[in-house]
């Protein structure tokens, strides 16, 4: 089953992984939108997500970067 809006830290993960070099914080939302939905294992519809979603992945996503680093 693929990643859903519901899977923000898997999500993240998944982020971290396919974008070290990106940094989360200076995302633009859509951006952010745009590459969660690339995501291999993305299934959801782009159109269910709310800014406060997105916010909470890339802070995940911060988080996991800090942690690899």
């Amino acid at each position: 089953m693929g990643l859903t809006w519901q899977d923000v830290e898997d999500i993240a993960i998944e982020l971290a992984e396919t974008y070290p070099e990106e940094d989360p914080r200076q995302l633009p939302l859509p951006e952010l939108l745009r590459l969660v939905t690339e995501l291999d294992d993305f299934e959801d519809d782009p159109e269910q997500v709310n800014p406060a979603t997105l916010e909470r992945i890339a802070q995940a996503w911060s988080e996991e970067l800090a942690h690899q680093a």
